[in-house]
Parts: C-alpha cells; structure tokens; sequence
C-alpha cells in the first residue's frame, strides 16, 4: 500500500490523516496529526464469530504512552505503564460509543480498535483525534462498516464557540463539549460545563456540524485513493420463519402481560413465563427441523419481538411499560445523615433504582496525585475532588464476582464527578481534599444520575459550601427513520433503555448544564431531537430538584464532629524554611508534639488537619510565631535559653531570641546577670531595638515600675557608630587608666565565651560593643 496523505485546515490549524507506512498487518491503519500532537489507530477483525455471544464483541483499547509526552513513570520501582488510567478509560469510551451503532446487526465477529498516542504537544487533545483516525481506519479496511463518523471538541471561552480549543482553553472556558456525528446527524456526545442553558447547550452541538462535515469529506478522500472491499461476514440473526412464529405466539401475550407493574421483578418474571411457553411452543412446531438450532433462534427471535412491541407501544399510544407519561419521572425520595459515623451520607431513591453516596473530608495532602500522559507538569498534578462509583451484583439481583473496577464503573464515576465538580468550593474558601463514594444497592435504570443527586445531598449534608445542589436525570427515545416520528422518554428504566434508540443523561443546577452524556442506537440523530430532549430534561431535573430540597435546602452550617478541622494561615513564602527546618526536623516537632497534619504550598498557604482543637490551636500558634515578623515595642513572656556576663539570651518565639543586656534587668545596677534570672526562668520583655542585621535588644526594666528612688543603671549600651561607619583611620580618640583596663577585660572575656558559641557572633558584638575602636 502506498504511503498517501490528506490535510485539511481545521478551525486555523493543520488536520491531517496518513495511511500506508504504519502497522501494515492489521486489516487497517490511520495516522492522525494536529499540531504535534499524533495519534495511531489500528483496525482488526477476527476470522469467524465468537459462538455464544450475544452482543456485538467490539474491544476498544486506548493506550497511553508516556513517551509522547516526554516523561518517564514516578514510581521508583516501576518505569513501564500498567493498567489504563482512568482518563485513557474515558478516551475509550468515546471511540467505543462514536463507533459501535455504526456496525451490522447480528455481526458477532470480534474487532479490535487500538488507539495510541505516539506524541502529545500540550496543546491538541488526542481523543477527538483518535475517532476520526478509527473511523478512517475502519473505512479503508475490509472491515463491515457503516460509517463514516467524525469527531471534534467544542469549547466555549468569553462566550465564543471553539472547535478543539487548546487545554488552556478549556480549563478557562465554561464548556468542554465532544461531540461525534457527520454534517447531518449527532452519533454521540459527552460535556461538562459550568451551568450554560439548554439553548446554548443545542447551539454548541450545532456549531459542531461544519466541522464534522469537513472531516467526513477528509476521511471519504482517504478511503478512495486506499479503500479495499469489504468482507461478507456471517450475521447472527433468527430466522423469519421462527421469527413469524415467535410473533405470532409472543406479541399478543407480551401487549396483555407485560405492562401494568411498577415491580422489576414481576415484570420479569411475566416477560420470562411468555419466553419460557414460546420456547416450548417453537420447539413443537420447528421439531423436525434438524438445520437449525430452534433454542438459539427462538431466543433471538423473542428479543426482537419484546423490542417490537415496546417500541410500538410508545410510538403509537405512548405507552410506557409502567404505564407513566412520557415526561413523568418515577417516585422520588430520599434522605441525608444515615449512617452516624461518616462526615457525610445520603440515600436516594428513584423507583427502584437506589444510591447510598458517602462523603469523606481529608486534609491537602489527601489528594490524589496524577502523573498519566496528559497530566503536565514536572510533578503532575493533584486531584483534591474525587467520586468512585461501585455497582455490585447484588444490586440487579444477580451473582458476581467483586473484582476491581470495569469501564463501567469508571465511565459512571466520572459523569457523576464532572457533573457536581462546577459548584465545588475552591480550596481557597475550603482547603479540603473531598472523596465520594456511591454504592449503587438498586438498579432499575440510570444509577449515575442517581449518583450525582446522592453526591449533592451527601456534600450538603458533611457540610461543603457547595454554590448549587445538582441533580441528574436520564432520557430516552424511541426513533422511526422511516417516517421521521420519534417520542422522548423522561426517566428511563432499563427495559427501556435497552429497547430503545438513545441514553441521553443531562445534569444540572436550576440555572443550567453541569453534564451531559448521549449514546444512541441508530446511524445518527438531528440536533432539532437533542434540543427537544434537552428541554424535556430539564423539567425533569427540576422536579428532582424540588424533591431533594425538601430533604436538606442548604448545607449544614457545621461539619460532623468526627470530620477533621482545616486550619488556615498565610505566611510568607520565604518563612516556609523556617516551618519546615533543616530536613523537616521543625515540621516534624510540630506533628509529634500536636498530633496534626500540615499541608503547605509554595504560595505560602498553610493548613493545619486535626481532630482536636486544642492540638490543631498549638501548631497554629506555633507556626505563627515561627513566622511572625518581630516588631519594636511588642512584649513577649519568654524563656531564657542561655546566660552571657553581659545579659541574657530570651527565647521569644520558636528560633527567635533576643538579647536582654544587664543594664536592662532593673532599674538598678546589677552585678551578675544570675541576681535576677537563671536559664529556664520566664522573662516579660519588651523588644526595644532590631539591628541592621536582624538582632533583637529586649529590655526587661522597662516592664517594671520605674523606682522614685535609689541608685539607677544608667550604663549606656547602644551600640554606638560602626567602625564601618567612622573610616578604618578614624578609630576615635583611646583611653587609659584602670577604668578602661576593666571594660577591656570585661568586653574579652564576653568575646572568649560568645567565640565558643558562634564566632560570627563574637566579631560583630565586639565591633558594637566597644565603640572606642579597642577591637
């Protein structure tokens, strides 16, 4: 195959696709470049179909590869990449929901669409990228397929639309919007933005058709100059003869039985007494026939009937199999506080599908560290807001394995994160690290939407200053193309999402759109369809909205007693040594002795965790003092730490001490400085002077009431003129005498012992110290 090459200029950038050099071997493979950042995506099929399957097996594998973006792991024991992280998770699932509607029905041939990430500039996100690359792939190869399908990221930033706006953009933007499709039709679309309107929801959905268009032309270029035929594959399907008599038997029955109960387990157990006689039925007509596998066909054929039927049933009578309106959400309940021990808990509650989401509070240095491919920057970056999403077995009453999280439980955890993140608290106003945990206990239809309203109860109820309570619903459709009549679902439930045309989840506050994820199930819808789901949603959510106000208006004014104390100070970004001491020795001491957490930035921000108030007020006070900028005339109660002939060394503050001369210990003379204090004792000093180079001279006698009488010291201690500042030839005038003879001996034995201490500290005090110039 010859290397072949189409550009195509893309909202002022350069959009190209290449074939015909890269894995040759897979059945076919498309190189993707915008700007420099450049996507692989291989194409597979195996050679017969997987026997038992029941659904299309598409694997869909995002791989990211640090490389790309020039780092290397931070773990120290491990350097290759491991599992999926979960944002390559989420890029996976966009291709898989872009794709899968646009493949036969019935096929059951295993393909594999592999997307990696060769190099990643900063700028260009890879996962539109890797759809238009898949679909190019999958429509040169010989590979059944319906597309093509395109893709790009719409962005909103000052209130102008952007097609695949830069990562600096979108984080300054108030809308992250992909949305895949062609000029005409919407495949799938996935958002998070800050509470925009349904009307500007639909406009950026719109804007996005140009562009799409554009690209499926780039795509329909590549494919004819490198396009090969497509291979005739066995569909598994029933056969009509089967399928007649499986009509015949099963849709009379299913119209009679199946509707009328709002219980899950009833109506399941109606649908599978019907199966259960058609299958006899079949099998007694079809017993001669030896050719086909009559179970299998009847399987398949009673699928397709139930599908029928519910279709047809809300088509032309819009009549629900719980016998709701179509705008008309199951019943809603729910409360917050049920469990005594958490920092935040709630349970709610939409027919039968039932959330128990739990909030817990941590310190900063709580949050989570990311440090996958588009996580820029030397050390990463850090997460401090975080929902995971559990679905058990248990909750659709069936047996299963607990293993670690699948896709889908990643896919669900994220939507119901990206939808409450926009009215999150910034760290500034609430320094916390939050953690939400949904467990879903009950499934009957859309437990993310579920999740997301369990979220904002549970963060009302720890306490969270939220800006705004979210809730979520889910929407459906069911879609004739043939005569372009369609009906929207509020509030789907599962029979009904399986069975119908679309999967359109919105979240939001009363003011606008938080979320919003759309699967559908046929080759494509129109804008006009979204809009009008967009405006059906957002009554829905305002009636789950009233309902869970009712629960909790506003969050609790005070967290839960067993929730830690954030602590906050400022200080000086360059006192952040003296926190933390020579290899963390200060900051240790201060952990131990209090019993805290300290969280600090290089801002200067700094936040104390503790449980205890009375631990969490020590460290405050402690690193305040650490870091207080000492003034003339405040007065300090401190500890003497060392005894010098010529005064006492006072502790003021931790690694903050200051010189009480002995002139300043009374009012009257005093011959030892050990007469008036001993090392331990506490002194009351009042800062009287702070050198050019820091030091502090303290006065005690002037904390003491001045006497009317008697003898006073009035020895003078300022330090006088500098040497410096007097020219090395001007040393002043010397003197003699048995006066001086004793200051020259007292200044010596001063100098001899603070030399021991600190030699710096011995040449500068003489200097001071003897302004006649007899250093």
């Amino acid at each position: 195959m010859k290397n072949t090459k189409v550009e195509l200029d893309l909202a002022g950038k350069k959009f190209s696709l290449e074939a015909g050099e890269l894995a040759q071997q897979a059945n076919g493979s498309v190189v993707a470049q915008l700007g420099d950042t450049v996507v692989l995506v291989t194409a597979t099929m195996g050679k017969n179909i997987r026997d038992g399957m029941e659904y299309f097996p598409l694997l869909v594998d995002y791989e990211e590869r640090l490389y790309a973006a020039g780092k290397i792991k931070g773990s120290r024991f491990i350097k290759r990449e491991g599992r999926a992280t979960d944002e390559a998770v989420l890029s996976g699932r966009l291709l898989d929901r872009s794709l899968r509607p646009l493949f036969q029905d019935g096929m059951r041939n295993d393909v594999q669409i592999v997307a990696t990430t060769l190099s990643l500039d900063e700028v260009n996100d890879p996962d539109v990228m890797a759809i238009n690359a898949a679909s190019a792939a999958l429509g040169m190869s010989n590979i059944p397929f319906e597309g093509p399908v395109a893709a790009v990221r719409v962005g909103r930033l000052n209130g102008e639309f952007q097609i695949n706006p830069s990562y600096e953009d979108r984080k300054n933007g108030d809308l992250d919007l992909v949305v895949s499709g062609t000029g005409e039709h919407i495949m799938m679309v996935e958002a998070g933005a800050k509470q925009i309107t349904e009307a500007d929801m639909a406009a950026a959905i719109k804007f996005a058709q140009k562009p799409l268009g554009e690209l499926i032309e780039l795509q329909n270029k590549l494919v004819k100059q490198l396009g090969v035929p497509k291979l005739e594959v066995k569909l598994v399907l029933p056969d009509e003869k089967v399928l007649a008599e499986v009509k015949a038997i099963a849709e009379p029955r299913l119209d009679a039985e199946m509707y009328g109960t709002f219980d899950k387990a009833e109506r399941e157990r109606r649908i599978a007494k019907i199966a259960e006689d058609v299958a006899v039925a079949v099998a007694e007509k079809f017993k001669d026939n030896t050719e086909l596998n009559i179970k299998s066909h009847t399987k398949l054929a009673f699928e397709k009937v139930l599908k029928k039927v519910i279709r047809k049933n809300i088509l032309e009578k819009e009549r629900r199999i719980d016998e709701r309106p179509l705008n008309v959400t199951r019943e809603v309940s729910c409360k917050v506080g049920v469990l005594p021990r958490v920092h935040g808990s709630a349970l709610f509650n939409r027919g039968e599908t039932q959330i128990l989401t739990v909030v817990t509070l941590g310190s900063s240095g709580d949050a989570q560290i990311l440090d996958g491919m588009e996580d820029f920057g030397v050390d990463g970056t850090t997460k401090r807001y975080i929902h995971h999403y559990n679905f058990p077995g248990y909750s659709v009453g069936e047996v299963a394995p607990i293993r670690g999280p699948g896709r889908r439980e990643i896919g669900h955890g994220a939507l119901a994160e990206r939808a409450i993140e926009p009215v999150i608290p910034e760290k500034e106003k609430f320094p916390y690290t939050l953690r939400l945990v949904s467990e879903a206990l009950g499934s009957n239809g859309s437990t993310s939407m579920a999740s997301t309203c369990g979220s904002s109860l549970a963060l009302m109820d720890a306490g969270v200053p939220i800006t705004d309570m979210i809730g979520g619903v889910a929407m459906g459709l069911v879609f004739d193309p043939a005569s372009g009549k369609y009906k929207v679902l509020t509030d789907i439930q599962g029979i009904e999402d399986g069975n119908g045309d679309m999967d359109f989840k919105v979240t939001g506050s009363e003011k606008g759109i938080t979320a919003m994820q759309m699967d559908n199930k046929t080759k494509g819808l129109t804008v006009e369809i979204l809009a009008d789901a967009l405006t059906q949603a957002r009554a829905g959510r305002l009636h789950i909205l009233s309902v869970m106000q009712k629960a909790i208006a506003q969050p609790r004014a005070e967290m839960s007693k067993y929730a830690p104390r954030i602590t906050t100070l400022q200080i000086n970004p360059e006192k952040i040594r003296d926190v933390i001491g020579t290899g963390g020795k200060v900051i240790n001491k201060i952990i131990a002795e209090t019993g805290v957490q300290i969280d600090i930035e290089d801002s200067g921000l700094v936040m104390v965790t503790s449980n205890d108030a009375e631990g969490s007020k020590k460290a405050i006070d402690w690193i305040h003092n650490l870091t207080r900028e000492i003034k003339i005339g405040e007065v300090f109660k401190g500890k003497v730490n060392r005894i010098m002939d010529f005064g006492a060394f006072v502790e003021l503050t931790p690694g903050h001490d200051g010189l009480c001369h002995i002139s300043e210990l009374a009012w009257q003379r005093v011959g030892k400085v050990e007469d008036v204090v001993k090392i331990g004792d506490e002194l009351e000093v009042k800062v009287v002077e702070i050198d050019h180079m820091g030091r502090i001279n303290l006065s005690h006698k002037v904390m003491l009431p001045r006497p009317e009488g008697g003898t006073i010291d009035d020895r003078p201690h300022d330090r006088g003129p500098r040497r410096d500042d007097r020219g090395s030839n001007d040393r002043g005038p010397r003197r003699g005498g048995p006066r001086f003879a004793g200051r020259h001996e007292y200044l010596k034995k001063s100098a001899i012992a603070l030399f021991l201490f600190d030699k710096a500290e011995a040449y500068y005090y003489l200097i001071d110290r003897n302004p006649q110039g007899d250093t």
